[in-house]
């Protein structure tokens, strides 16, 4: 593990984001509450680092360059854009300081679903065939067929996702297009409805380019390890069918949360399906350090892409990431931390690539343990 690191970890605290006064209900959904953060400090605490909380707005230039830090963690979402996941990543490169997570180029990608879509397409991976509407008299496309399923192109959370997002009409889909475009101020994702049950796949690590120096056990062969898979039951709860913003503001086991079911009570044929195709999704988005892939089972059974989150929820109690997570027994510290050493390797295998050696990091070995992991 690696210990004594100046941390900043550079947020968007939802009590700080300014929003329009006829923004949507679930506007600040993506947005970090203080229990994130506070837990968040206190797992890198735990790790021996100093930790500096910074805003991502717009004086986060200023504010960052004063900490001077030697890495930050990075949960900030943006403020706005359509690639609003990537002003943090793409200022921090700019000032050569390292941060946890995707770097820009990722970060864009998965924030329009469309786009990732098409890289998933032209990998051969599976998602369900899909259109984006930039108006709401837009020509359906002949190859889609009701019932359809519209949500924002550029939201996370759930966002934007009601009970009519399901449309089995064009007058249902011309409705339903056009409030996305007028309460969201964005293009509408429109795709193949997929009636099966839901499914989310976490995991963390990088492709191995040489030998690990962290926990050799908890990662594949291949550098990555794929936590157990969560299933969704959204039949339960406020979502009332549907994992939106709505069902997600309920914490797991009140009245208004879905269930969740993880490890999922699946075949192994389809969990080993799900992991890969997890895999291979990150991977084909160019995702670094952590991410959730999230899939639905179509009509015939098989499991379809349905987005990543390359800057998944890292808040202990309701992040699916970090029930995942505690459902194979890594402690919340042990899970912070280990993302943290994951962009440092990185870094360290960068600076070395180019002469600059790794000489700013320096790791302390502790017991497996001591880093908080139960095993599996």
């Amino acid at each position: 593990m690696t210990s004594g690191l100046r941390t900043a970890l550079v947020c968007n605290l939802k009590q700080n984001v300014a929003i329009r006064i006829d923004a949507p209900a679930d506007a600040l959904a993506e947005y970090d509450s203080m229990e994130t953060v506070e837990a968040l400090e206190e797992a890198l605490l735990a790790g021996g680092h100093q930790v500096v909380l910074l805003e991502a707005d717009e004086t986060l230039l200023d504010t960052v360059r004063r900490a001077a830090p030697d890495i930050c963690f990075n949960i900030a979402e943006g403020l706005r854009g359509d690639a609003r996941e990537s002003h943090v990543p793409a200022l921090l490169e700019m000032l050569g300081i390292p941060y946890t997570g995707s770097k820009v180029l990722a970060h864009a990608i998965s924030l329009d679903k469309a786009m990732t879509k098409r890289i998933w397409r032209d990998a051969g991976l599976p998602t369900s065939p899909f259109q984006v509407f930039q108006g709401h008299d837009q020509m359906l496309d002949p190859q889609l067929a009701f019932p359809l399923f519209v949500k924002p192109l550029h939201e996370g959370t759930g966002m934007g996702i009601n009970a009519d997002s399901i449309v089995h009409s064009e007058a249902d889909l011309r409705r339903q297009v056009r409030w996305i475009l007028e309460t969201y101020r964005q293009p509408a994702l429109v795709e193949r409805y997929l009636p099966g049950r839901e499914f989310t796949v976490g995991l963390i690590g990088n492709r191995r380019t040489g030998r690990l120096w962290r926990w050799d056990h908890l990662y594949d062969e291949r550098g990555y390890h794929v936590f157990p898979v969560l299933e969704i039951d959204a039949q339960v709860g406020a979502g009332h069918g549907l994992y939106n913003a709505a069902s997600k503001a309920y914490s797991p086991g009140e009245g208004g949360a879905p269930l969740y079911l993880c490890p999922a009570d699946i075949p192994a044929s389809l969990e080993t399906r799900l992991k890969q195709l997890a895999l291979e999704a990150f991977e084909a988005v160019g995702a670094l350090d952590l991410g959730r892939v999230d899939f639905r089972l179509g009509d015939d059974g098989q499991p379809y892409l349905l987005e990543i989150n390359t800057l998944p929820g890292l808040n202990p109690r309701v992040s699916d990431l970090c029930i995942m997570a505690q459902a194979e027994g890594l402690h919340y510290t042990a899970l912070i931390n280990e993302i943290l050493d994951l962009a440092v390797e990185r870094t360290m295998q960068v600076r070395a690539g180019d002469g600059r050696g790794g000489a700013l990091f320096q790791r302390t070995a502790l017991p497996v343990a001591a880093a908080g992991w139960d095993g599996l």
